[in-house]
């Protein structure tokens, strides 16, 4: 059983009797106290859906829940669901765009490294690699010269992300995001 400070995003814990994975930590020292630090995380059910916040204590104990980590590569869009197919037997997993709304922007057909978790053999989120290659749709056009400057300017992406890149990235290249700050790493 991990203490509430060893809990990482995405884990899954069992809370009150509910299979809740963790989608946000917030991290918090109060002044003054003898006690260690606060935990504030932000929580899904993965049955129904639920969404809540709880608080822990560092020194807290959790209880982790049987999470199945498969690698899988995005098919297609099934109405409200989007379909992952299985790397390895080609089963397929269907994701609500809800569930996983804030992970959509950041991943296309090319995508490798997703991985769906399964909490009893249910889909119920997705991990994404750490950085990913989008492709650049719209942007400025790029300015002759300007590698040298730290200047920045939005730029549109094949998933309809918007991100800030520098000056000489033009409309057409692809590059690499970092997905869990959604910013500009390098070119792909």
């Amino acid at each position: 059983m991990p203490k509430a400070s060893e809990i990482k995003k995405n884990n899954t814990i069992v809370f009150n009797g509910k299979t809740c994975i963790v989608r946000d930590i917030e991290r918090s020292v109060p002044q003054g106290r003898a006690g260690g630090s606060i935990y504030r995380m932000r929580m899904y059910d993965v049955v129904s859906g639920a969404k809540f916040d709880e608080t822990f204590k560092d020194s807290d104990m959790l209880d982790m829940a049987d999470l199945v980590r498969r690698p899988a590569t995005f098919s297609y869009m099934d109405g409200d669901e989007y379909v992952f197919l299985d790397n390895e037997d080609y089963s397929p997993y269907h994701l609500n765009k809800d569930a996983i709304a804030e992970e959509a922007l950041l991943f296309n057909e090319d995508t490798d490294g997703i991985q769906v978790l399964i909490v009893s053999e249910q889909p119920v989120a997705l991990d994404l690699p750490t950085s990913v290659a989008l492709e650049v749709v719209e942007t400025d056009p790029s300015i002759k010269g300007a590698s040298a400057t730290s200047r920045t300017k939005p730029a549109t992406l094949s998933t309809g992300l918007v991100v800030q890149v520098p000056e000489y990235i033009s409309t057409g290249e692809k590059i690499r995001i970092n997905t869990e700050e959604r910013k500009f790493q390098s070119r792909a």
